[in-house]
């Protein structure tokens, strides 16, 4: 079944592509920063499927350690047949009231590891002939939710473009875009999403399912769920205006509500 190397392995929707993907008797690579979270997924993947899983502890963050993760994707003794680029995280802070280290950091993580990393699976399967690119980006990246949609369209557009110059290369780029997902995402990033309605929640099981299935047959572009679907479909044609005044709106409801509970 090929190897898959999937950064941001420990947790998450990472951790979810890794327990399915082994589950459909592919080995693995695991990237994260908690080398232990990476040893303890990775031992009982082996476990359980039988297969080989082989754990890279990296910072993506940082520029050397990124270059190791990027010369395994390259390497051809080792192929990797199916790169998962799932590393990321989110902030409640502002783009003006954040640090900008941290936003720096944010554009090393979800921009600049996957320009690198996308670059080297692509020179690697396109003289192969075959391979697939899984970029997570987000819903986000259609609407006007501060950096992180600005990141997440930048994840969206690259991957449409590696999708057409790749594809008379026998290889597939998809960009996954989900909205909400239940996993340590918001938490982490210390985000109350207790007022979010149920319906707008997505399974990550469900989630990785559909990427996978659509990474099968080659689709550019994977938006879990018709509710989500709807929503990106309403994005594309609605007046950017309107969606600045809207996402404007909800920024000001979230800054109150923060206020209220201080």
């Amino acid at each position: 079944m090929g190897t898959a190397l999937i950064t941001g392995a420990s947790a998450g929707l990472g951790r979810e592509f890794a327990v399915q993907l082994a589950g459909r008797g592919h080995d693995l690579v695991l990237v994260a920063r908690d080398a232990g979270r990476l040893e303890a997924v990775a031992a009982t993947l082996r476990s359980t499927h039988g297969v080989q899983v082989e754990v890279l502890a990296a910072d993506l963050a940082d520029r050397a350690q990124l270059g190791t993760v990027a010369a395994r994707v390259a390497d051809e003794d080792r192929p990797v047949d199916l790169l998962v680029n799932n590393a990321g995280f989110g902030s409640r802070r502002g783009f003006v009231s954040g640090g900008l280290e941290e936003e720096e950091r944010a554009l090393d993580v979800m921009v600049r590891a996957v320009m690198v990393l996308s670059h080297a699976a692509a020179g690697a399967m396109r003289g192969r002939g075959r391979g697939a690119v899984l970029n997570v980006s987000s819903v986000a990246g259609y609407a006007v939710m501060g950096h992180y949609s600005a990141i997440k369209s930048y994840v969206t557009v690259l991957s449409e473009a590696l999708a057409t110059e790749l594809a008379p290369h026998g290889v597939t780029v998809t960009a996954l875009c989900p909205g909400f997902v239940r996993t340590e995402f918001h938490q982490r990033a210390e985000m109350n999403m207790s007022r979010l309605p149920e319906a707008l929640w997505l399974d990550a099981g469900d989630v990785v399912r559909e990427a996978l299935d659509a990474v099968a047959r080659g689709a550019v572009v994977c938006v879990p769920s018709v509710t989500y679907q709807g929503l990106v479909g309403l994005l594309r044609v609605a007046p950017r205006r309107l969606t600045r005044r809207v996402a404007g709106g909800l920024a000001d409801r979230r800054r109150r509500g923060r206020a209220r509970g201080r």
